[in-house]
């Protein structure tokens, strides 16, 4: 009777998901710590853990053609979710989950509302932005430079970081004087941080679609908690998150 009483136990524990696997989640740099919100809020409703692992899109979509045991894939763009999908790592097409906002941010005081004034007149410091092939974020930035004809002026002072998040770093500790990357960092900020930013004109690049794959390797543990997840991401509850740190939902 003991050892029917433990089986039982272990089952019920398990269904309500105790002792299930984390679900695996890839997720894009910028969005990784409203991502962490949402994990956070979803274990409180269900009890299931998530996983965020983070990266910049490209890197991420590489490892997931490598065989990398994620169950849900979060990039920063449609396009290397679509990657991932016709490589035939997804069960289903990529959906938009969020619309990111692309913003030019210091951390030394520079004037950002006179952005343009500044790489213009080629004044000192460096630029931060994203590496544009494995980035979204700065492919955003580069076409905006490329669109108002700065890019040429910014060339020589452009130092790229391997994700947002290494932008983010240089922002924030003064290792350049301007960055572009994500509207989400102003929301993940203490407050009272000396920080100055500006949304640049959504019409200087193309809209940022950030894509949600439900991966194959979905199926292979725990489909049901990755899947329930997955559905939580197009959620009210998670729209009006995402919101809080800034992007636009569909």
């Amino acid at each position: 009777m003991l050892k029917k009483l433990i089986v039982l136990l272990i089952v019920s524990f398990t269904s309500c998901g105790v002792f299930a696997q984390a679900v695996r989640v890839a997720v894009a740099a910028n969005a990784q710590f409203v991502v962490k919100k949402l994990a956070l809020e979803f274990k409180k409703k269900t009890g299931i853990a998530v996983e965020v692992i983070s990266g910049s899109s490209g890197k991420l979509a590489a490892q997931i053609q490598n065989g990398a045991p994620y169950a849900i894939f979060l990039s920063a763009d449609m396009a290397f979710a679509e990657t991932v999908f016709k490589a035939g790592y997804g069960l289903a097409l990529p959906k938009v989950y969020a619309v990111g906002s692309l913003i030019v941010c210091s951390s030394t005081g520079a004037d950002v509302k006179s952005w343009k004034s500044l790489i213009s007149n080629q004044e000192p410091g460096k630029i931060a932005i994203a590496n544009p092939k494995l980035a979204p974020y700065g492919k955003a930035a580069e076409q905006a430079l490329k669109k108002l004809k700065l890019y040429e002026n910014a060339q020589t002072r452009l130092v790229f970081g391997e994700s947002i998040s290494q932008v983010n770093t240089y922002v924030l500790k003064g290792a350049a004087n301007i960055g572009f990357t994500t509207e989400s960092l102003v929301y993940e900020l203490p407050p009272g941080a000396s920080f100055k930013w500006q949304r640049v004109e959504s019409a200087l690049y193309a809209p940022i679609k950030q894509g949600a794959v439900l991966l194959k390797y979905a199926k292979s543990k725990n489909y049901t908690n990755n899947k329930r997840f997955f559905d939580y991401l197009f959620s009210a509850e998670a729209k009006a998150i995402f919101k809080q740190y800034g992007y636009n939902t569909t």
